[in-house]
């Protein structure tokens, strides 16, 4: 659950999370029926809480790093000479303080996960997998699209 359900919306800061059209409604709506089908005790239940407190927390950390290093960045570039390294720097702590961030959420996803009965881990796997699956036919949509647009590009260059 941690790498398929929370690291993979802590990992998007910059995606179009809004509206219930986006990324993030259709996600919540996923987590929320994964949820339902479990069936939760108490103790589980709080476990469930404190990983969806803490996935959303951390994402929301994540997104105002990444509006902190934008605006440093463009700060930056009104200078007549770039700091590369100064850049580079605040690039790179970003990088840490959002891999803390995501490693925080693995672990709380994981902690609700290992408190779950094997029942309800098969449900989670199935749902999972499932996932996996509709992210793998989408990449190669993907990837036939551009394979697609590629040849397409070519192809006037060659009919000359």
């Amino acid at each position: 659950l941690a790498i398929g359900a929370g690291a993979a919306y802590a990992a998007q800061p910059n995606a179009d999370h809004g509206g219930p059209g986006g990324w993030h409604g259709h996600f919540m709506k996923e987590l929320t029926q994964l949820h339902d089908q479990l069936k939760l005790n108490a103790d589980q239940e709080k476990q469930w809480q404190a990983a969806l407190d803490t996935m959303k927390q951390n994402h929301e950390a994540m997104r105002a790093n990444h509006e902190q290093i934008k605006n440093q960045f463009k700060a930056a570039q009104q200078q007549p000479i770039l700091d590369l390294n100064a850049m580079a720097a605040a690039h790179q702590q970003v990088e840490q303080k959002d891999a803390q961030l995501r490693q925080q959420t693995s672990d709380a996803w994981l902690k609700f996960y290992n408190g779950l009965n094997d029942q309800q881990k098969t449900t989670v796997s199935t749902a999972l997998k499932q996932r996996f699956a509709k992210m793998e036919s989408r990449h190669e949509k993907m990837r036939e699209h551009w394979e697609h647009r590629k040849g397409a590009a070519s192809a006037p260059a060659a009919n000359q």
